[in-house]
């Protein structure tokens, strides 16, 4: 067990670079399982849950080595059909990417249910949905999901999700990019890491387009090839230390990004008074005054992502005057951290999907605890927001998805450290 020690009241100033994309890896890396060869995956953040994906991708006979910080080589031609070990797919959310790809790949799947945060109830049945469609008979309890092939096989169909879902969109681009026939996902989710995934498999050989809209269309084709691919920088860190810089104040360069899927965010940090300037793969973020109070919904991309949610919360809970906070995505987020904003000053009044959030002159240091990752993201930031010294306890759940977290913000100017416990 270890926790973060943070004292409050620096300026955050200088520049910060942004690795690569979470959300985009965890569903890349399991791609790497349809082709019999080399990948060579740059820019992957060496964080827990993409060593824990390794070690699941080892499992099934991979070759996986670092060949330096930020490079994985994995070579999947003597890869073998078996279960993944439940130990580790138990440990995180994306580790249910393994089902879509090891069906693509064998025509079958006997996958643990995932783990990973637990800030809401997140049912596979749109994954499922989509398996069926695509022919194959699926088997669920409490602990297991089984999907094989059905009496007429497997092959591509046509699939409305009933609600946008990044996994299953997700899932069904893996199962079915070496399937027989042309497979439709309408309602498909719309975030850069779909579109990164589409781009992955496409340099591998893949015939996917309208990745980025709401249709999705992939071609089958019989077999796909190694190839190296750099995934995209990290949207979500990249509002986290925005975020952050708009909370404690401060100048700070964000580097190595794309603006263009910045903009969700920063149209609301602007709202709330911070200057931003957009650079080509860049964004400068200054506040040095007060904060405005604002309103916002979260949404599927383009709209403003749930996992800022409670970043931007602690942002409103410093503004000035009453800010509402709609979460439309996983409406009992709120309760991963918003008590633990409250043991700090903050004012939060929660009323089912809305967080009523009046604006306090300062909050107060405290011993909270992360409940998941976002959240231990947002508690980080109200302590270096605040006054005296904040203790973050949980911070198991921060590493899931922060590279290199104390260095950064050290750079900036935090007093922020890392203790054993």
């Amino acid at each position: 067990m270890a926790k973060y020690e943070i004292v409050g009241g620096n300026r955050l100033e200088g520049n910060v670079v942004i690795s690569g994309a979470k959300n985009a890896v965890v569903a890349i890396l399991p791609a790497t399982l349809l082709v019999q060869g080399v990948c060579r995956i740059e820019n992957v953040p060496n964080i827990s849950d993409v060593r824990i994906l390794l070690d699941i991708i080892r499992s099934l006979k991979a070759k996986v080595r670092w060949t330096d910080d930020s490079t994985v080589e994995i070579d999947t031609t003597e890869v073998e059909y078996c279960e993944p070990d439940p130990k580790l797919v138990t440990q995180m959310r994306a580790s249910y990417y393994m089902m879509g790809a090891l069906l693509g790949r064998y025509g079958q799947a006997h996958v643990a249910l995932p783990g990973g945060c637990n800030f809401a109830a997140r049912p596979i049945d749109q994954h499922v949905k989509g398996f069926l469609a695509l022919g194959a008979d699926v088997t669920e309890t409490d602990d297991f999901v089984d999907i094989k092939a059905g009496p007429d096989g497997l092959h591509g169909a046509r699939i409305s999700l009933d609600v946008v879902s990044v996994g299953a969109t997700v899932n069904i681009m893996l199962a079915a990019a070496l399937m027989e026939g042309q497979t439709i996902i309408e309602n498909a989710a719309k975030e850069p890491h779909i579109v990164d995934l589409a781009n992955f498999l496409n340099t591998m050989g893949a015939r996917i387009s309208g990745a980025g809209t709401d249709t999705i269309k992939i071609k089958g084709v019989e077999k796909l090839h190694g190839a190296t691919y750099a995934v995209i920088p990290d949207q979500i860190e990249a509002g986290t230390y925005m975020a952050a810089v708009v909370a404690a104040g401060g100048d700070v360069l964000v580097q190595n990004v794309i603006p263009k899927h910045m903009e969700c965010i920063t149209t609301r940090l602007r709202e709330m008074g911070a200057r931003i300037t957009e650079y080509d793969d860049s964004i400068r973020v200054v506040r040095d005054g007060p904060m405005r109070r604002i309103t916002v919904k979260t949404m599927p991309y383009p709209g403003f992502p749930t996992d800022m949610q409670a970043q931007i919360c602690v942002c409103m809970a410093i503004a000035n005057g009453i800010s509402r906070l709609t979460e439309s995505v996983y409406e009992t987020r709120f309760f991963g951290y918003c008590t633990e904003l409250q043991h700090m000053g903050a004012n939060i009044v929660i009323n089912g999907k809305t967080a009523t959030v009046t604006g306090t002159d300062q909050l107060v240091g405290n011993t909270v605890t992360a409940k998941d990752l976002r959240a231990g993201a947002a508690l980080i930031i109200a302590g270096l927001a605040a006054e005296g010294t904040t203790t973050v306890k949980n911070i198991h759940y921060v590493e899931r998805g922060y590279e290199r977290l104390i260095e950064k913000f050290t750079q900036l100017g935090a007093s922020i450290r890392r203790i054993e416990e």
